[in-house]
């Protein structure tokens, strides 16, 4: 029987040449964006880039909004503002900590969301180079709400740590990053509920891990109205802790380009010389421009510079102050900082001499209440809802040609009739001497056979070494789902009905590759074959969020709809 060796691009020594292998971008690598020419094109990026961050986030779909229960007392009478402790049940049995700066004046006010950045004290930090309680004091004292509330694992927060990694949490798209953009979207929703809050004048800004939140929350969430990142956007780091680098969030993304889909709505973008955003003004300034110029709408975004340290200090804070007051209440007159606002710590601390509520959750309570509700949406989703899920999760897409995605795919085609896709994990020799590709030589059928990324002749050097690779790169599974469907793109291009025989390991590339396709895939596997463990995926085909995405049950029940 004849054998054609077909090519997707280049084969063997030039496979090496993989980009996934020989570019794995971390948060130290330089990172550029480059405006679309057309508005039609920027929105659906950007509606892309929304659906990448959540699912990232662990946020797809959305997780139910349960009662805030909100507890809001030790109320403050300053001078022309007061200050209250706060603690809000953003899930079951988790709360989120911080304090509510409100006007004395009666009346609809705007607000202003204000998460903290990686500084020891977090919201209470008070020293020269940020004050998160004296930008609420002058903001509340010149008529906005301000709600300065924890990250995760600091002050009044503290039911999780700060800082928790593992393959079973990523698994489950349980992060760091994840709680702290649902306990932003929570805080977003009590601050538009109180009475004297105008829902419609909605502010965020943050510096540091909170310019992060920042941007993050700006991107997904459209109560936004102004936002005001703090030395954060920046195309030479894109965020240093684990909780700005949830795996699979700057996949073929930067944080430039997610600031820039605020566009057209007001943004302030302050940097300084002392810092990864020294650049801002003639490089990422300019960059982000050209999104609001798509609108016509250039003078909606601005950008200061202060010759500073890595800060969130007086200059900064003032800056923020009057791009506020400019777009929010522009009757207003300009001002200038009080240096107040600093109050004891027994007064602001929210679980000072005062316990949690008795039915707040462990760490490891709240992990289980987190898979537990996955498994419910999971059950209620539609075969559709399911594909697109597990297709966030694995990083995929149906290439627009054979080889358009991923780099060159080493492959051999046997002629014959009724075409299979045959995968081994050990690649194409070790798929020509299997006892299953013979059966199919002998009946006559036609076999395609590939070396899947990293195995076989695509086996090579990769740097997995950064500790937020995943952030920025596909695992080695997710890779291999995604040559599997460049694989199968071939065979449709050629008008086969598309089928996979697979053994081993590769029947999960199989599994997940056939669930994702766009068309009708023929795959036959016992469910029970299959170990859905935590542990087992973990070591066996690790991709970050598959659990949450419904897993090997979600896969199964997207075939079986698909090919009925």
């Amino acid at each position: 029987m004849r054998l054609a060796l077909l090519f997707l691009a280049l084969h063997l020594a030039a496979h090496a040449a993989d980009v996934r292998n020989t570019s794995t971008p971390n948060t130290d690598t330089p990172a550029s964006f480059t405006a679309p020419a057309d508005t039609k094109t920027w929105e659906s990026r950007r509606a892309a880039l929304k659906s990448q961050i959540l699912s990232a986030a662990g946020l797809v779909p959305m997780p139910a909004k349960t009662p805030l229960n909100p507890l809001v007392f030790g109320r403050l009478q300053r001078d022309g503002y007061t200050v209250e402790k706060v603690a809000l049940e953003t899930r079951p049995g988790y709360w989120l900590g911080g304090n509510l700066f409100r006007p004395a004046a009666a009346g609809k006010h705007p607000a202003v969301l204000q998460p903290h950045g990686h500084w020891n004290y977090g919201r209470l930090e008070s020293q020269p180079l940020n004050s998160p309680a004296t930008l609420a004091a002058n903001l509340a004292r010149r008529g906005f709400v301000v709600f300065n509330y924890d990250m995760a694992g600091y002050t009044d927060t503290a039911q999780t740590p700060h800082d928790f990694s593992n393959r079973v949490f990523q698994l489950w798209s349980f992060t760091p990053l994840g709680l702290q953009l649902w306990n932003s979207i929570r805080a977003l929703d009590f601050i538009a509920s109180l009475a004297g809050v105008d829902p419609t004048r909605i502010a965020i800004t943050g510096a540091s891990g909170g310019g992060t939140q920042t941007f993050l929350l700006a991107a997904v969430d459209s109560r936004i109205a102004l936002s005001a990142p703090v030395n954060m956007v920046s195309g030479l780091m894109q965020g240093g802790c684990i909780c700005e680098n949830a795996p699979g969030l700057r996949i073929g993304a930067n944080n430039i380009e997610i600031a820039a889909t605020f566009a057209p709505k007001p943004m302030l973008l302050v940097a300084a010389t002392g810092d990864w955003t020294k650049n801002v003004p003639k490089v990422e300034f300019p960059a982000i421009r050209a999104a609001y110029d798509l609108y016509g709408k250039p003078e909606m975004v601005e950008a200061v510079q202060f010759d500073s340290p890595h800060n969130y200090h007086q200059e900064s804070r003032e800056a923020v102050y009057e791009f506020l007051r400019k777009h929010f209440t522009p009757e207003t007159a300009p001002f200038k900082e009080r240096g107040d606002g600093i109050e004891k710590l027994q007064d602001t601390l929210v679980w000072d001499r005062k316990p949690l509520p008795a039915h707040a959750r462990t760490f490891e309570q709240i992990f289980d209440e987190w898979k537990a509700e996955a498994r419910r949406q999971v059950l209620a989703a539609t075969p559709a809802d399911l594909k697109q899920r597990l297709r966030l999760a694995l990083s995929v897409q149906w290439p627009q040609t054979p080889a358009s995605l991923g780099g060159p795919v080493p492959q051999r085609f046997i002629e014959g009739k009724s075409p299979v896709l045959y995968l081994h994990p050990d690649g194409i020799d070790a798929a020509l001497n299997s006892a299953a590709v013979k059966a199919l030589q002998a009946a006559g059928r036609g076999v395609l056979l590939i070396d899947a990324f990293q195995t076989g002749t695509a086996k090579a050097p990769r740097d997995r070494s950064h500790r937020h690779f995943l952030t920025f790169n596909p695992s080695d599974d997710q890779a291999r789902v995604q040559d599997v469907l460049s694989a199968l793109r071939w065979l449709h291009d050629r008008g086969n009905a598309l089928e996979i025989q697979a053994e081993g390991d590769a029947r999960w590339w199989a599994l997940f590759a056939a669930a994702a396709a766009p068309v009708p895939v023929r795959f036959s596997a016992p469910p029970a074959t299959f170990d859905v463990t935590d542990e087992k995926l973990a070591a066996t085909f690790f991709v970050p969020g598959l659990q949450r995405a419904g897993g090997a049950a979600a896969a199964l029940r997207t075939i079986s709809m698909q090919n009925r």
